[in-house]
């Protein structure tokens, strides 16, 4: 057949099966090698068009295999048929995050979630001598939960963050005395440094609540949203107690685990005043003050310092009440207020200078032990710590 164009071409040999385009381009290498008076030209235009048919198929061929493993899910990324060969990477998939939840639900999953379950399950066995079905926050939902804590006015934002997997050393060096004046030719001797660690532990967290076997039937993206909402609040009010009470025994250690004395503390008899302030503020070391901060709770701030004013009648407490969450500022200072800080008690210092670290976030799920009930129970543990890094980076006003 003769063909005028290569859009003829391919509209002719693009409804035909691949071996049959191959064995008609094969018919025109002999044709050309073998017949003299051949119209190479016609010939060309034909394999042209052999070409882009056989194309065409691949494409379509191609899309269709995407078409069999594609699974639309309800406010996650398309799914593709390959993953990340490391499991870390996996933690970071929507593939991962749909079985993450789905298996919360008891619901089935597809081929490539159930590829990316096993794969971080398989890690997590070997990493840990946790029970093996502990399934690891996936990254996303990791992440939102430290966003919701980061809206928060409140020690965990003030403190820093170091979410790394194991336990943690920090080495701190104080500060070295200045360089002296030198005269030529004169023996200078040298000064050692010698970095004191400040060791992050390994303590757990742990959390069990209940759900309705109702929630089985929530979309996945309100399941998850619920879920995230239950973490935050669980974890977070936890690792908020214990930067300012923990006492460092089986838990993270606080502000409160600081030892105050007359040289890093000032008291007051009923209420502080103006003056008390500005004393407990004289205390803070040099150097720490560039970033400090005021922090009390609510009942403080209202009971004890709302009022207070200067010897001018300037108020010390500054808000911008046109705007709400607006910074709010004591003496200049910016106020942390955490309902975690006992009453009558009120800290100044760098909170750069406090630390937490907290990883290995895992649930579990049991239909059995509440199964009277039609209850679903939902176990959440973490690994983490706290405590000042550098105690004198702190000073304390107090109730006598």
């Amino acid at each position: 057949m003769k063909f005028k164009t290569v859009a003829e071409a391919f509209n002719f040999y693009r409804t035909q099966t691949v071996q049959q385009i191959e064995t008609r381009a094969q018919e025109i290498g002999q044709l050309i090698n073998t017949d003299a008076n051949a119209n190479i030209q016609e010939l060309n235009i034909e394999l042209d068009g052999l070409k882009e048919a056989k194309a065409n198929h691949e494409e379509r061929s191609q899309l269709q295999d995407k078409l069999k493993t594609w699974t639309p899910i309800a406010g996650a990324s398309t799914q593709t048929t390959e993953l990340p060969t490391d499991a870390d990477a996996i933690l970071k998939t929507p593939e991962y995050r749909s079985a993450f939840f789905k298996s919360l639900q008891s619901k089935p999953l597809t081929d490539i979630e159930q590829r990316a379950y096993k794969a971080v399950m398989e890690k997590r066995a070997a990493f840990g001598t946790q029970a093996t079905l502990a399934a690891v926050l996936p990254t996303q939902t990791h992440n939102e939960i430290i966003q919701k804590a980061r809206g928060l006015r409140a020690l965990v934002t003030a403190s820093r963050n170091f979410s790394i997997p194991a336990k943690l050393s920090v080495p701190v060096i104080g500060p070295q005395s200045a360089a002296t004046w030198h005269a030529e030719g004169a023996p200078v001797e040298g000064s050692d440094v010698d970095p004191v660690s400040v060791n992050f532990n390994a303590y757990e967290l742990i959390k069990i609540f209940s759900i309705s076997a109702s929630a089985s039937a929530m979309a996945l993206d309100s399941f998850e949203s619920y879920l995230t909402g239950e973490l935050a609040n669980c974890l977070l009010d936890a690792m908020e107690a214990a930067l300012a009470t923990g006492t460092g025994t089986d838990q993270g250690a606080g502000l409160s685990s600081i030892t105050f004395n007359t040289t890093n503390s000032m008291t007051f008899a009923v209420s502080p005043a103006f003056e008390d302030f500005v004393a407990t503020a004289a205390l803070l070391k040099s150097g720490y003050g560039a970033g400090a901060s005021w922090a009390m709770n609510f009942s403080t701030l209202y009971k004890q310092v709302y009022s207070l004013t200067d010897a001018n009648g300037r108020p010390l407490f500054i808000q911008n009440a046109a705007i709400e969450g607006a910074p709010a500022y004591l003496l200049g200072k910016p106020v942390i207020l955490s309902d975690s800080i006992a009453d009558d008690t009120i800290y100044y210092g760098n909170f750069g200078f406090m630390g937490y670290n907290l990883f290995n976030v895992m649930v579990e799920t049991s239909r059995e032990s509440s199964f009277k009930s039609n209850l679903i129970d939902y176990r959440v543990t973490a690994v983490a710590d706290c405590k000042p890094i550098v105690s004198e980076a702190f000073v304390k006003l107090s109730k006598a």
